[in-house]
């Protein structure tokens, strides 16, 4: 009896999508960035409020994945930015070759940066590879300190941890939340992973995100 891998043999399917849309993207110099988080955690307020603020400055698409509906999808195009959605209807994330029909809708041509704003699901999306250039964690307060320990891969994989909801932390009784061993945590996973701690409600140190954004970008287009 000849025996599968299943989960081999949907990983190199995976890939082989990833890889011509790493190549796509490579092609007109566009940055990829592949957004995983838990629900809840704020992933499409950051986005909106990214796109506000760098709009005179980039040109950023967002493709879209839920289980269901496209309401994050049009709290993106509320800005004047594209977006594509993408339904998984009950996926835990989502796949590169549904990223690759997503791109193909998208003006890439126009386009500067494209974020994946991945299903939310700390675990399933830091296994499948989209052709993104890196991706990037988002953990909220509310969620609690002990994320990366409890769920290591994605902060081992991620170029960027974003604390969002910081401005929770101005009431300690109400949220017990330690930065700093959230920080410590992260770096002993990824020693070269960037923190950015932010409020994507009140904007507050929203500004050093934005800049390391820009300079990405910038980086980018003049190799």
């Amino acid at each position: 009896m000849k025996k599968i891998d299943v989960g081999k043999k949907i990983l190199s399917a995976n890939e082989k999508y990833a890889r011509q849309n790493r190549q796509l993207l490579a092609e007109h110099k566009i940055m990829c960035l592949n957004m995983i988080s838990s629900p809840g955690s704020g992933k499409t307020t950051i986005l909106t409020r990214t796109i506000k603020e760098l709009k005179s400055k980039i040109k950023i698409g967002v493709i879209e994945g839920d289980i269901q509906t496209d309401i994050d999808a049009r709290r993106i195009k509320a800005t004047g930015a594209p977006a594509i959605q993408i339904n998984t209807y009950g996926a835990c994330h989502l796949s590169a070759a549904q990223v690759s029909e997503a791109l193909a809708k998208l003006p890439v041509k126009e386009m500067d940066l494209v974020f994946i704003e991945n299903v939310g699901n700390l675990i399933c999306p830091s296994a499948f590879e989209l052709g993104e250039n890196y991706k990037i964690v988002v953990l909220s307060v509310p969620e609690g300190d002990d994320k990366p320990a409890k769920y290591p891969a994605i902060f081992a994989k991620s170029k960027v941890l974003l604390i969002n909801k910081i401005d929770l932390l101005k009431t300690p009784s109400q949220v017990d939340f330690d930065i700093e061993r959230v920080k410590a945590d992260a770096r002993k996973l990824n020693k070269g992973i960037e923190i950015f701690p932010v409020s994507a409600k009140t904007g507050a140190r929203f500004d050093d995100w934005c800049h390391w954004l820009a300079k990405l970008v910038k980086n980018l287009r003049c190799d």
